[in-house]
């Protein structure tokens, strides 16, 4: 004891994987803390949907036991599939972590999906039960999901549907069975949820809604247990969080609710989507301690708010004088904190590059941000760096529960695949055996379809995604998200995407309407903007990537649920 406890003392905590690996000893696992957490903060707020209904951790824990009482009724048995297709909040939560601690699998689908993909993937992950709502429910078909038992109504509890009437009352009898057993008497040192299933299927994230050849990412409590650790060690912890990203997305899941519920934060949901007024409303009467976010988030309020105000004349001439530049940009970075509560540690982005311009300014007022990089496979991180340490145009370093490296002949300055390997990475997709192959090279590496270099100090950049590269005609690399970085700096330009056609470079744009409808523009002058970001961007940029073509599109791009612009639909 007394050597573990100097060895501790001299590798500190952030080298604690490599330091147990050493001792033969494993991080704990993510429902062992899960456990301590509910019986440490019993009558603490656990799950609440802002505006509706809260639970605190006993009540959680005691909807979680009854629910195991009447799967064990039910006849489920460990391993098999439940279906969860909601939207957001506390009871989604709840059944989350009830499917889980049951050591059934849960299948979480975005709440986005049609009904007709929905009702196709609880057919392919062959699920004996789902959760969901009435109205979801009226549109799905029964008969296309042939392993299906039951339907749980998430809002209430109810049952929506049953295959037979022994099934309805069977469920039915939930309630009586945890009075029978329990009578009155489930508290703090009852809670028990295992921990012998490290390697074991915890859950399957299906990627999209596709009813072609399905990826759904088989997930196991040793993958969570990772990311979930190292989180704990490295993420800053707090009292409250406020959850905005879809929570079958495993960015959303685990940042937003997985890792801080195991320190005992409230997790705060808002449920329906938010309008501007009502998410500052919810930042200001929760005060998270962290924002997970996407930086299309944060580059809206930059040009909507910030940038507006510092490029008045009188504040160009101000941000030059020393002292005074100081004083103004402290009052931009607690503006920014300010308006989301006040109380924000860290603000966390990832599913995109942040725009370099606003990252600049970030750097400069000294705003506590960073730009993360994962993906499902790797449940969901791969690479974070606090921000008192963030490299800008980064997106972190490598986790310490994962192997990075950069397929390339010279990582530092050549741009190759980023692959990773470790306790975090996923086995495979569900019943997709070619897909499961391919996804992983002869060494057990992943292969993420990301195309990045790394620093002497490891810290990553990424250029794009391998199926978005241009290969110009004399073999120059053209990464289209570094060129729409510079289109997005343009004024009156909203978003944009680059597209190769026939070894031409055309950018898609989409304009502001708000921005235009201020400057008065008339339908003349918004004719002659595509010419003018043109040649705005062709000053900054290399001759091989020089644009040839600017076209306006009417509508805003389509959106992954990450908010990663759709970029396979547009050419």
């Amino acid at each position: 004891m007394f050597i573990t406890i100097i060895f501790y003392i001299v590798w500190p905590p952030v080298h604690l994987p490599a330091f147990l690996k050493f001792l033969n000893m494993a991080y704990p696992h993510y429902l062992q803390r899960l456990q301590d957490a509910t019986r440490k903060h019993w009558d603490k707020v656990a799950l609440n949907t802002i505006g509706g209904e809260s639970f605190s951790y006993g009540q959680m824990a005691v909807q979680i036991e009854k629910f195991h009482l009447a799967f064990e009724a039910l006849g489920f048995k460990k391993g098999e599939k439940i279906a969860l297709y909601s939207g957001n909040g506390a009871r989604w939560g709840m059944v989350y972590m009830a499917v889980n601690t049951y050591e059934t699998v849960i299948v979480p689908l975005l709440a986005d999906f049609t009904p007709d993909s929905a009702s196709f993937l609880v057919d392919h992950s062959e699920s004996i039960a789902i959760f969901t709502n009435e109205a979801r429910w009226k549109k799905m078909d029964p008969d296309k999901m042939p392993n299906l038992r039951i339907a749980i109504d998430v809002d209430n509890w109810g049952c929506l549907w049953a295959k037979d009437e022994e099934t309805k009352k069977t469920y039915e009898t939930m309630d009586a069975l945890f009075e029978a057993k329990w009578k009155g008497g489930y508290g703090p040192e009852n809670v028990v949820f295992p921990t012998d299933n490290w390697d074991n299927l915890s859950t399957i994230s299906y990627t999209s809604g596709s009813t072609g050849a399905p990826k759904g990412v088989m997930l196991t409590y040793r993958n969570f247990s990772a990311n979930v650790d190292y989180s704990q060690r490295n993420v800053p912890a707090g009292d409250k969080m406020v959850s905005m990203l879809p929570m079958a997305h495993m960015y959303g899941l685990v940042i937003e609710f997985i890792y801080p519920l195991c320190n005992g934060t409230g997790i705060y949901w808002l449920g329906k989507a938010p309008t501007p007024a009502t998410l500052m409303k919810a930042f200001a009467d929760v005060k998270p301690y962290l924002l997970i976010t996407v930086p299309l988030v944060m580059e809206k309020i930059y040009k909507s708010k910030v940038k507006p105000t510092l490029d008045k004349p009188v504040m160009k001439v101000l941000t030059r004088i020393p002292g005074i530049n100081n004083i103004i940009y402290k009052k931009v970075k607690d503006g920014l904190v300010s308006a989301f509560g006040g109380n924000v540690q860290e603000f966390i982005m990832g599913g995109a590059a942040l725009n370099p311009e606003v990252e600049k300014l970030f750097k400069r007022i000294k705003f506590p941000y960073l730009v993360g990089y994962g993906m499902t496979e790797a449940c969901p991180l791969l690479a974070y760096e606090h921000w008192s340490k963030y490299v800008a145009g980064s997106c972190g370093k490598a986790v310490d529960c994962a192997t990075v490296r950069i397929d390339s002949e010279d990582p530092e300055h050549i741009a190759g695949e980023i692959q990773a390997k470790g306790e975090n990475i996923c086995i495979g997709y569900f019943k997709n055996p070619e897909a499961s192959a391919n996804a992983f090279t002869e060494d057990g590496f992943l292969r993420t379809g990301d195309l990045g270099i790394m620093d002497k100090d490891g810290n990553i950049f990424i250029k794009g995604r391998s199926k978005s590269m241009i290969l110009s005609s004399n073999g120059q690399n053209i990464y289209p998200e570094e060129l729409e970085a510079i289109i997005n700096n343009q004024p009156f330009v909203a978003e944009s995407v680059v597209v190769d056609r026939s070894g031409k470079i055309v950018a898609l744009v989409y304009l502001d309407p708000e921005a235009v409808r201020k400057e008065g523009l008339d339908a003349e002058a918004v004719s002659d903007i595509p010419e003018r970001i043109r040649i705005a961007a062709n000053r900054v940029l290399p001759g091989y990537s020089k644009i040839t073509k600017v076209e306006l599109v009417s509508a805003p791009f389509e959106k992954t649920p990450k908010m990663s612009i759709k970029r396979f639909l547009y050419s």
